[in-house]
């Protein structure tokens, strides 16, 4: 599948950057200027079934992998930094495992190895339940949605994934049937198949409780050269809660 994105060029290494669920490119663009103005060549990738990338009825890690790879090829990149958050990090943790020898290091943002159980439903069922093409404006969209999400600025990143249309009304960017049908999909673990060797660092938020205490065993066992870092005042979203101390972070790992 050839992916949407958006290139950052520099004259250094090249680093692919790649969101979570329900996001896109965009919402990694400050951390890929960041790191770009540091001198890397950086990519930053709509997956599958998000942003302007194709959608497609298979939606789990392997082909998310698999596409991953397909973009390293057409680009002609040399062994590439890979940095993901959430989902985008359980990509990136897929393709250490099936794509030895293609990449220099991984940045896994606020995600670990393990199984998670789905958790997203209230998005979901707000998501479905919006009549997309009647509503007539953005706040009318999320006046509707607030009933599902109360949070202004969750529902304002997922209603991001809205576009007008040439007739006026709005759709999907997200392949929102795909994903609601597939969501465990999202939860899936990280099965071992390989012990990666690859310098490895793991980025998460001091508030956020997707990284436990206990995941860390289990993540060495398969990434023993990892480490961890936490950023401080941060949850799940660290690259936007903390975008200087995220950035900092992964450029130090990338230079050394």
């Amino acid at each position: 599948m050839k992916l949407n994105y958006k290139h950052f060029p520099g004259n250094g290494p090249s680093v692919l950057i790649i969101h979570g669920v329900f996001g896109s490119l965009d919402n990694l663009a400050t951390a890929s200027k960041g790191i770009a103005d540091a001198g890397f060549d950086v990519y930053t990738l709509d997956q599958r079934n998000h942003g302007r990338s194709p959608h497609d009825d298979r939606f789990d890690y392997e082909s998310m992998a698999a596409d991953l790879y397909e973009f390293i090829q057409d680009h002609q990149l040399q062994k590439p930094a890979l940095v993901g958050h959430s989902m985008g990090g359980k990509t990136v943790m897929q393709y250490a495992m099936e794509y030895p020898g293609t990449f220099s290091k991984i940045v896994v943002v606020d995600i670990g190895v393990k199984w998670y159980p789905p958790h997203h439903e209230s998005i979901l069922n707000g998501l479905n339940a919006l009549p997309v093409h009647e509503i007539e404006s953005r706040q009318q969209a999320d006046e509707l949605f607030s009933a599902y999400e109360p949070i202004p600025a969750v529902r304002l990143f997922l209603l991001k994934n809205l576009y007008r249309t040439e007739t006026d009304g709005f759709a999907w960017r997200l392949n929102l049937p795909v994903i609601t049908a597939q969501i465990e999909n999202v939860g899936a673990a990280i099965e071992p198949r390989r012990t990666v060797e690859e310098p490895a660092l793991f980025v998460k938020g001091a508030t956020s409780g997707y990284i436990k205490d206990q995941d860390w065993d289990e993540i060495q066992q398969s990434f023993p050269a990892a480490q961890l870092v936490t950023i401080p005042k941060a949850g799940h979203w660290v690259h936007a809660e903390q975008p200087k101390a995220f950035v900092q972070e992964v450029l130090a790992f990338l230079n050394s």
